[in-house]
């Protein structure tokens, strides 16, 4: 091995773990194709409102036995004890991550209803649709990353396990939540690509070295050609930005 390899960076971070494959269609069957396609690259899912309307509770062990680990994206907002019970049931389901809007009583009855489980919650800060004009007119006159950083903040102090943020906010927010306080980060395209709908999107590579723990990437994914080689490809570029990370 040359001087030159013994001093290269090499992260412990394996990408494959770090991608999580948004399954954003409508039905089981269908997400059933597509993850044919994908092989192997993929091993952690999102399921959001779509599909879990589609399919519900049953798509979620459908993915788990096929050896999946599971993200269920729906974003819990509701009373308490609402809140509380569903929360107790996803993590019945041996889902590893959940999604909960950053509003104190739903994040609190969240963590109390997760119990001791190995369920990891996740605030949801703002949408990466969303931009400063947005926040005006929902009365918010916080920019975006005052509001992310606060929210992220709250769901630190109230015991949730990280926040769902765009690729501009890690870089902020690493310093004030610590290294373990995990950054989910969707609205992911690599360069060349649209950004579809997503107003603060960033490449794989940008939101890594920002700080990101994972990545939420679907239709660069779902709507290529070869979907097991466009997931090839952003694994590639993930792994070479964990390991320039260090």
């Amino acid at each position: 091995m040359s001087h030159f390899q013994k001093d290269m960076p090499v992260s412990t971070i394996i990408a494959r773990d770090r991608l999580i494959f948004a399954l954003d269609v409508p039905s089981s069957d269908a997400a059933e194709r597509l993850l044919d396609r994908v092989e192997d690259q993929v091993v952690f899912v999102k399921i959001g409102l779509e599909l879990y309307t589609a399919a519900g509770p049953q798509m979620v062990q459908r993915l788990i036995a096929r050896g999946k680990r599971v993200f269920l994206d729906l974003k819990f907002l509701d009373i308490e004890e609402t809140v509380r019970r569903a929360t107790a049931l996803v993590a019945s389901m041996g889902v590893e991550f959940l999604t909960v809007h950053a509003n104190r009583k739903a994040l609190a009855a969240a963590v109390q209803g997760r119990g001791d489980s190995s369920l990891k919650l996740l605030a949801v800060t703002v949408l990466t649709n969303f931009d400063s004009h947005d926040l005006r007119e929902m009365g918010i006159q916080r920019t975006v990353q005052e509001l992310v950083t606060a929210r992220a903040l709250l769901a630190s102090e109230v015991g949730c396990d990280g926040v769902v943020a765009s690729g501009e906010e890690p870089a902020i927010l690493r310093p004030k939540v610590g290294p373990r306080f995990l950054i989910v980060t969707p609205g992911v395209r690599p360069a060349g690509k649209g950004v579809d709908d997503h107003a603060r999107a960033t490449t794989p590579t940008q939101a890594i070295s920002a700080g990101a723990d994972y990545l939420v990437i679907g239709r660069p994914i779902r709507d290529a050609s070869d979907p097991a080689v466009a997931a090839a490809a952003i694994l590639a570029e993930m792994q070479t930005a964990f390991d320039t990370r260090g």
